[in-house]
C-alpha cells in the first residue's frame, strides 16, 4: 500500500510518539520559539528607501544614501543641510512619528530625467483619529542608487485642518515642458477652461486632492463639478520647476504663482499625472498646500 503525502503527514505525530518496537519515546524538552527577524526590504535607490528609514529613525542609512552633503527640503523641517542638521531632523521626526503608530503603504515610482519620484500613503494615529496622509518624495539621482537632494511634498490639511504656505524650493525652468494630455491639462488649468480640463481625462479618470481619500473626483461628471468650483475665480498659473516623465507617468514640481487675475505668494507643490490607455489622463494626484478653496471663493 502506498500512502499519500497527506496520510504520511497525519501519521507523523504517532510515529514521533513511539520509540523502538513501539515503546514510548522519552519526552524531549521543547525549545521556546525564537522570534523571526523581519526580512529587510531591498530598495533600488536611496529615494525609495527614505520614508521607511525616516520612520525607523535610521540616521546612518539616510546619511549614507547621499552622494554629498545631506540635503532635504521637508514640510515640517524646512531646509535641512549637512550632517548635524540631518541628525537633529531625523531625531525630531522619529520622535513625532513614534507616538503615532506610523505605517507606510508604497505607491507608484517614476524615474526619468535624472530624478526618482516616489508616492506613498503614510498611515498615522494622530490626535485620537486615523489619518491617511498622501506623501511624495522627489530625489535628484546620483550614481550607485544614491541621491544628491530630496524634496518631500504633502499637505498639512489632514493633520491640522489648515494649510501652510510653502515657499518655492526650486526656480522656474523655462525648458520644463510636459507633453500630450499633460500639456493640454496645464494650458486648460492656466486658462480656467473646465471643459478642456475634463476632456484631458479618460472617462473613468480621477483627480485626487492633496488631502487624499475621500476627496477623489472620478469620472467626467464629478470632475466637471469639482473643477467648476475650484476655477470659479479663474485659471491657476503655475511655474514648472522640473518635469519627470517616463512616458506613462509625468510628475511636475511647480510654484503656484497666480489665481485668476491675481498674483499669489508663490507656493511649492508637486502634481503627478498618470496616462491611461488612450493617452488621456487616468489620474491626477496633487501634493501641495495651496488653499484653492479660499482663493476660489467669491
Amino acid at each position: 500500500m502506498v500512502l499519500s503525502k497527506r496520510a504520511l503527514v497525519a501519521l507523523l505525530p504517532l510515529v514521533a510518539a513511539c520509540g523502538p518496537r513501539g515503546a514510548p519515546a522519552p519526552a524531549r524538552p521543547v525549545a521556546p520559539a525564537q522570534p523571526v527577524a523581519p526580512v529587510p526590504i531591498e530598495y533600488a535607490t536611496a529615494t525609495e528607501a527614505y520614508l521607511a528609514r525616516l520612520i525607523a529613525g535610521d540616521h546612518a542609512a539616510i546619511a549614507v544614501g547621499f552622494a554629498d552633503t545631506p540635503t532635504i527640503d521637508d514640510p515640517f523641517g524646512g531646509a535641512v543641510r549637512g550632517p548635524q542638521a540631518l541628525n537633529a531632523f531625523v531625531s525630531a521626526r522619529r520622535g513625532w512619528l513614534a507616538v503615532r503608530s506610523p505605517r507606510l503603504t508604497p505607491g507608484p515610482v517614476t524615474r526619468a530625467a535624472g530624478r526618482t519620484v516616489v508616492e506613498a500613503t503614510l498611515h498615522l494615529r494622530h490626535e485620537g483619529r486615523a489619518v491617511d496622509l498622501p506623501i511624495a518624495v522627489v530625489g535628484d539621482d546620483a550614481p550607485a542608487g544614491r541621491v544628491r537632494a530630496l524634496r518631500v511634498y504633502h499637505s498639512f490639511w489632514p493633520l491640522e485642518g489648515k494649510h501652510r504656505v510653502r515657499p518655492p524650493l526650486l526656480p522656474l525652468d523655462p525648458t520644463a515642458h510636459p507633453a500630450g494630455a499633460v500639456a493640454d491639462y496645464q494650458r486648460a488649468l492656466a486658462a480656467g477652461d473646465v471643459a478642456a480640463i475634463v476632456a484631458t481625462f479618460e472617462p473613468d479618470g480621477y483627480f485626487r486632492e492633496p488631502s487624499g481619500a475621500p476627496w477623489i473626483h472620478r469620472g467626467h461628471a464629478a470632475l466637471r463639478a469639482f473643477m467648476t468650483q475650484i476655477l470659479a475665480g479663474g485659471g491657476i498659473g503655475i511655474d514648472h520647476t522640473t518635469v519627470t516623465d517616463d512616458g506613462k507617468t509625468c510628475a511636475i514640481e511647480f510654484n503656484a504663482v497666480r489665481f485668476g487675475k491675481k498674483a499669489i505668494t508663490p507656493q511649492a507643490g508637486l502634481a503627478v499625472y498618470e496616462r491611461g490607455p488612450t493617452g488621456r489622463l487616468r489620474a491626477a494626484r496633487i501634493y501641495d498646500d495651496v488653499n484653492v478653496e479660499v482663493l476660489a471663493a467669491p
